[in-house]
């Protein structure tokens, strides 16, 4: 079996993408942060002491993105275009869904960065109202849809 990772050593590599031509590459990832009610009406109302949960979560998973490969050891640095965070503060179901969604044009695909956008703004949430609940749970951290480079569009169809 050939691993793409591995050197001839047996050693870990990043993949040489150097003979790969640019396109437009775009992924969004999710994640979601469950809570109590309370909780979700708290960041809802703007009533967390430490400040705007979702505000300093949106910067947070921007920043985020921008560091994936200091984060990941075998992802390449990138020069994003886009990194857009949002938030569905989903009270039926007592949960924010986050979504990232990000751009570069290049040669490898930005699907870790959607997805450590997505993972950190939960994190974040977690930190900014763990006062009001230290039970929260960040779950489904996941790739939602994918565009570019040699595997073309492929979309999840397990969620909404």
């Amino acid at each position: 079996m050939d691993f793409t990772h591995i050197n001839e050593e047996g050693r870990a590599r990043m993949v040489d993408v150097t003979g790969k031509a640019d396109s437009e590459r775009v992924a969004e990832a999710r994640a979601v942060v469950k809570m109590q009610p309370e909780t979700l009406q708290v960041i809802r109302s703007g009533g967390v002491k430490k400040g705007d949960v979702l505000a300093v979560a949106q910067v947070a998973g921007i920043m985020a993105a921008k560091q994936t490969a200091s984060l990941i050891p075998m992802c390449h640095p990138l020069m994003l275009t886009s990194v857009d965070i949002s938030f569905d503060l989903d009270q039926a179901d007592d949960r924010i869904i986050i979504s990232a969604r990000v751009k570069t044009t290049g040669k490898t695909g930005v699907e870790m960065e959607a997805m450590t956008a997505a993972a950190t703004a939960a994190l974040t949430i977690y930190d900014m109202a763990k006062a009001i609940d230290r039970w929260m749970v960040i779950a489904e951290v996941c790739l939602v849809e994918k565009s570019g480079g040699k595997s073309g569009h492929v979309k999840r169809s397990d969620i909404g």
